[in-house]
């Protein structure tokens, strides 16, 4: 629907500056190259919200061993731990370590779109359609994965302990992020980009 959208306000521009849209076809090169483009921005965005997750998870790690320092009656239950800085990490991460991702389907669509309205086209379609099956694979085989450690820790494949249970371990570290942030923040980041080629389309014609 947003891509459509897109269409429809190019043509409408056009048509007031009496300009003739070239078809869009994967055949020409600015098409081919926004595609690429549009298909790299999804696993870029993913990829540093996931770094994301992992840095502010290892703050709070820290935070927690340093409090036990600090309290070892926190383990006898003897003493409570500060809660409120715990979560002040994660609302300074989560309001700082965004900004870099954020950018990402804000800044490039402009420079793709100053460059060629065409391969402004290619990008929308590139994310759509690259951002649709992975946000679908990596909320799903992320919450696979969550689950095998689950299935795992009920007694299934040896228990705790086991190998098995070492490597579902592994493989949740990455399953949170994937189903938790990666996965639910692609649909976002699609409609942003295709909100921001939408306004931008009167410098692009």
């Amino acid at each position: 629907m947003l891509f459509a959208a897109f269409i429809e306000e190019l043509r409408a521009e056009a048509r007031s500056a009496g300009e003739t849209l070239a078809p869009f076809d994967v055949s020409q090169p600015e098409v081919l190259i926004g595609l690429i483009i549009g298909g790299m921005m999804v696993y870029l965005f993913a990829a540093l919200a996931i770094e994301s997750v992992g840095r502010a998870g290892g703050g709070v790690v820290e935070e927690v061993r340093q409090q036990f320092a600090e309290k070892p009656g926190i383990m006898e239950g003897t003493e409570r731990p500060n809660y409120a800085r715990s979560v002040a990490i994660v609302t300074r991460a989560a309001q700082r370590e965004m900004i870099l991702p954020s950018l990402i389907p804000i800044v490039i669509p402009v420079i793709v779109g100053v460059l060629s309205y065409q391969a402004l086209g290619g990008l929308l379609i590139g994310v759509i359609v690259v951002g649709f099956f992975a946000a679908i694979s990596m909320t799903s085989g992320g919450g696979a994965w969550d689950n095998a450690k689950k299935l795992i820790e009920d007694g299934e494949f040896g228990g705790k302990g086991s190998e098995a249970h070492a490597a579902s371990v592994t493989g949740d570290t990455v399953g949170d992020p994937y189903k938790d942030t990666a996965g639910p923040a692609i649909n976002p980041m699609i409609k942003v980009a295709n909100i921001v080629a939408l306004l931008i389309i009167p410098f692009v014609v």
